[in-house]
């Protein structure tokens, strides 16, 4: 007796190869000729009675696919139009992949002794020609865009580098005189920024904090388009000066604030027996002893010791254009540093002290931070502001 999967199996094997067909089919039918191709090289590749119905698929999207191609190509070189010519070669490329996909199965014969026939294109030279007046396009626009970018134009200068590095990636690593036009580009498309710190508050700042709030490195700071510099040396050449400018520094005094307060708790301190009208000890149903437990509040007097102390640096960030000589942007940058510290000392019973009194019990008073250990602080919290700004900031292109 036949078990139901052995029933089953051929019903369901048949079922999958009519929905492989229709599947293929539809594909055809859609306009979606290469998926058809890859489908059909699926049920192809690897065996040895090949079935007819993915033999004359395979052969009908692959002719329906290079009929497409080579008509929208047509179509394109009719139109003359320089910029074109990379969307052609992308198609050549598309013709490329087709053709070496199928032809390691040639000859395709099925099953049956049906043999397909595949029209092949020399898309060797076609190629060439395509990767040529390509290249040529995006070289030509280059060099529009380079001469923009010399008389000024620094978005111009980036689209030339952006152009000769599609070429450069796309079709030719060498081509005329590319490195050097990128080169070109890329000095011509760079801004360049001069970094500087003016105290306007009117108040000494300590002999290094220029230099920490400047000790960023120039990985941090520069990007694709933006080269930071913290000093001008003789004969460079700045596209724009950022300067922090100080306008307010203030030190808070040094101030210590005393607090006495008292804790206290209830605890266990033994028991008593319990008497009666006349004095005798009472007993529970079991003849035992009747016995309560005795209650005491113990307390702890905390004096506590809290020091604080407050620097705070503001200012704003202005950007200058220095080829038009104006300020083209103001940001305002602030931090305050606080100083905060707690010291306890008691007397009385420790067990009546809270988790928060214990934690500053046994630590004592700490020398306040120096005005200028503070700044210097201040400076290094602001760093990572003021670097933000300066990569984020639009004013500068």
């Amino acid at each position: 007796m036949k078990t139901s999967f052995q029933v089953l199996a051929p019903l369901f094997l048949i079922a999958f190869l009519i929905t492989s067909c229709q599947t293929a089919k539809k594909y055809v039918e859609s306009g979606n000729y290469d998926d058809a191709i890859d489908l059909c090289l699926r049920k192809l590749r690897g065996k040895d009675n090949k079935k007819n119905e993915y033999v004359q698929g395979l052969e009908l999207a692959f002719k329906k696919a290079q009929s497409r191609d080579l008509a929208t190509i047509s179509a394109l070189k009719a139109e003359s139009r320089p910029e074109l010519w990379e969307r052609i070669h992308d198609i050549h490329l598309d013709i490329r992949a087709r053709q070496n996909k199928v032809n390691p199965l040639l000859p395709l014969v099925s099953k049956n002794g049906y043999k397909a026939r595949f029209e092949f294109v020399d898309i060797g030279r076609l190629e060439i020609e395509s990767r040529g007046k390509a290249a040529e396009y995006l070289y030509d626009q280059a060099v529009t865009s380079l001469g923009q970018g010399e008389r000024g134009d620094k978005l111009a200068a980036r689209k030339a580098y952006q152009y000769l590095r599609d070429l450069e990636t796309r079709y030719y690593r060498d081509y005329r005189d590319k490195n050097d036009m990128m080169a070109k580009a890329r000095d011509l498309g760079t801004s360049f920024v001069l970094l500087e710190v003016k105290n306007e508050s009117g108040k000494i700042l300590p002999r290094d904090f220029s230099e920490r709030l400047l000790a960023m490195s120039k990985q941090e700071l520069d990007t694709e388009w933006k080269e930071f510099f913290f000093d001008a040396k003789p004969g460079e050449q700045f596209d724009y000066k950022a300067v922090f400018k100080i306008r307010d520094i203030s030190i808070s005094p040094e101030r210590v604030s005393e607090r006495a307060y008292t804790e206290e708790k209830t605890i266990e301190d033994g028991w008593d027996y319990v008497l009666d009208q006349r004095g005798n000890v009472m007993k529970d149903t079991l003849g035992n002893d009747i016995k309560k437990t005795r209650y005491t509040t113990i307390r702890a007097h905390v004096l506590e010791v809290h020091q604080t102390k407050a620097a705070r640096l503001a200012g704003y960030v202005e950007i200058f254009d220095l080829s038009r000589k104006i300020s083209v942007d103001s940001r305002d940058l602030g931090t305050e540093i606080n100083f905060e510290h707690f010291a306890a000392t008691f007397k009385g019973d420790e067990r009546a002290l809270s988790q928060d009194s214990r934690n500053c019990i046994g630590s004592s008073p700490v020398p306040f931070p120096r005005d200028e250990a503070m700044l210097v602080q201040a400076a290094e919290r602001l760093k990572p502001g003021l670097r933000n700004e300066l990569r984020g900031s639009k004013a500068i292109l």
